[in-house]
């Protein structure tokens, strides 16, 4: 059984659960999933208004801010790179405040200084708003940021690895141990 807040996922009906997905999962796409005639604002905010809840301008505006989508607010998504494009996408999947957060791959795109904004917004919804993130990822870097790893081998799990007190440093210098056991090519998924 899955629950979330305290909610059985299992005992919901279509309907019931459509609108506890839109208002307690953000989902982040490894192909983005913009709508195309929506601007970058409209996108992010979409979930809000579908919704039909008031949409918290001071933390829409932070989610902007620390993503560096402040210039790009009116375009399309055509007129974006690859990389705003997943900021976009990320920005619309936290817009919610959710309850947990499921990221397939969500620094693929992204230069390295925005994914170290990426990924430290995300210890900050895990923090600050309890918010669960469960990320696939094929980075040790981006692994670093998590409490708790999972390395799946053959579709198996393989190894489990939980940070501590390590610091992000001496985590990844584990994650790599464990990457060097599955054959160090980096292919699996942590």
């Amino acid at each position: 059984d899955i629950y979330i807040n305290n909610k059985k996922l299992g005992d919901m009906k279509d309907e019931e659960l459509t609108i506890f997905r839109r208002r307690n999962i953000g989902f982040v796409f490894q192909n983005y999933n913009l709508v195309p005639i929506l601007n970058v604002y409209e996108n992010i905010v979409l979930p809000i208004e579908l919704d039909g809840m008031k949409i918290d301008e001071e933390y829409i505006d932070s989610i902007i801010n620390t993503l560096g989508l402040n210039q790009k607010l009116t375009n399309m998504p055509n007129n974006l790179s690859g990389g705003q494009q997943q900021r976009v996408a990320i920005a619309r999947a936290i817009a919610t405040k959710p309850a947990i957060i499921l990221a397939d791959e969500p620094t693929g795109a992204l230069d390295s200084k925005s994914a170290r904004m990426l990924l430290e917004s995300f210890e900050t919804l895990n923090h600050d708003l309890s918010a669960t993130i469960l990320m696939v990822t094929h980075d040790a870097f981006t692994a670093s940021y998590c409490h708790r790893i999972l390395f799946i081998k053959d579709g198996k799990i393989f190894n489990e690895l939980i940070r501590g007190n390590s610091t992000r440093k001496e985590f990844f210098d584990k994650i790599i141990s464990v990457v060097t056991l599955l054959g160090g090519d980096n292919s699996n998924v942590f």
